[in-house]
């Protein structure tokens, strides 16, 4: 972390002043923001930059493997597969703690990775609010590859809206307005002008998809899907009520639902590399490592570390009906590294990726970053605690 764009930071931040970020963070939103936004921003320095590109690039590169669908094949849900699905996904995220290695360095270490939309709407808000409510200066900016604020929009609408209109791709969740990230979904609206929708919203005829808009059907060629399945697990007959979206519909995917399993955790034992932790399906454990205090067990298929297993014993390991569907994990142990008024702070760095249509490779556009003082990253191992939350990290230009 840049030491010197720390110390200028916490020498001229007050409380006053996070109070009225926050009061500009939410100023003309449709919805308030609904989870906590941390005191302060990262600050990368170009060392630390170049790791999580490197990272990233490893990473990628096994994504793209011809044989990458036949790897992943199992990950998806027999009974939550979607027809018609693409080549490729239009979003990935990869989140990776910062900690510290065996020779005392700082480095990034993967701990999961998403085929599936994140804040890629309110990181630039919230970038931009940061920027004005702190004096942030122009020499430090979020995005990579050179992107500069218009062109990262671009690339946004170009992956999201694409050939069509606005008014013909529609932001779809289970109950979009109630989610905690909808403050993503109203900035998103407000940078491409597409319709923010509830699934029940959609209006299936003859295959095709429509939504009532200005008291008439509007036809959707495109779904930007922020829907997980896990959220609608507990309603079985859901699909008697609201429009069975995992049939055949005349309708494009962005991006489309299989992909939220098959870059999941269901890829962490495909990966390699230094900046990777050691997993492996539990199913092809041969002998179970003296040293468990060093591992975490997680489930495939839940989510938002629900289940996931931290002080396991050994017969946690012995105890579970479905070793295939679970992955054992070397942990990954979080370096307070970013310097708090009161302490150190663990941090952990999400790249985000958009991959428009007619492209070889995604382009790693922007980032998401979460501020820790709890066991894990997650609002409820962090409640209580200020310096925490949801953040962007700044980079040098």
């Amino acid at each position: 972390m840049d030491a010197a764009a720390r110390k200028i930071f916490n020498e001229k931040f007050s409380t006053e002043k996070y109070e009225a970020f926050l009061l500009r963070l939410n100023d003309g939103l449709t919805k308030p923001v609904q989870f906590r936004v941390a005191e302060s921003p990262v600050f990368l320095t170009d060392d630390f930059r170049d790791k999580l590109l490197a990272a990233g690039n490893d990473i990628i590169d096994v994504i793209l493997q011809p044989d990458f669908k036949e790897l992943t094949e199992r990950a998806i849900p027999e009974k939550w597969k979607v027809a018609k699905e693409n080549d490729h996904p239009h979003f990935i995220a990869l989140d990776f703690g910062v900690c510290k290695d065996t020779g005392g360095n700082i480095v990034p270490k993967l701990i999961e990775l998403q085929g599936f939309p994140s804040l890629f709407g309110f990181q630039v808000h919230l970038a931009d609010t940061y920027r004005q409510s702190f004096t942030i200066d122009d020499n430090w900016g979020i995005f990579f590859n050179d992107i500069n604020r218009e062109q990262y929009l671009d690339l946004l609408q170009e992956t999201i809206v694409g050939p069509h209109q606005p008014k013909e791709v529609v932001l779809m969740d289970v109950n979009a307005p109630e989610q905690k990230t909808a403050v993503d979904f109203y900035v998103t609206q407000k940078y491409l002008g597409l319709p923010v929708l509830a699934l029940s919203d959609l209006i299936e005829e003859n295959g095709q998809l429509f939504y009532e808009g200005n008291g008439k059907l509007q036809q959707i060629k495109r779904v930007y899907n922020r829907l997980i399945f896990d959220e609608i697990e507990n309603d079985p007959d859901i699909f008697e009520k609201v429009v069975d979206i995992r049939k055949p519909l005349d309708v494009e995917w962005i991006t489309h639902p299989n992909w939220f399993y098959r870059i999941s955790k269901f890829t962490m034992p495909f990966l390699k590399g230094d900046y990777v932790p050691k997993t492996q399906f539990l199913n092809t454990l041969k002998v179970v490592p003296a040293d468990l205090e060093n591992y975490v067990l997680k489930p495939l298929f839940s989510f938002a570390g629900q289940g996931v297993i931290i002080d396991i014993k050994t017969e946690d390991i012995e105890n579970i009906k479905d070793p295939q569907n679970w992955i054992l994990q070397e942990k990954v142990n979080y370096e307070p590294v970013l310097q708090a008024p009161d302490g150190g702070v663990k941090i952990e760095i999400r790249l985000l990726y958009l991959w428009p249509d007619g492209e070889n490779r995604p382009t790693l556009a922007i980032n998401l970053a979460r501020l820790s003082r709890g066991k894990m990253i997650g609002v409820r191992y962090n409640k209580d605690f200020d310096w925490v939350g949801g953040t962007v990290a700044f980079m040098r230009k």
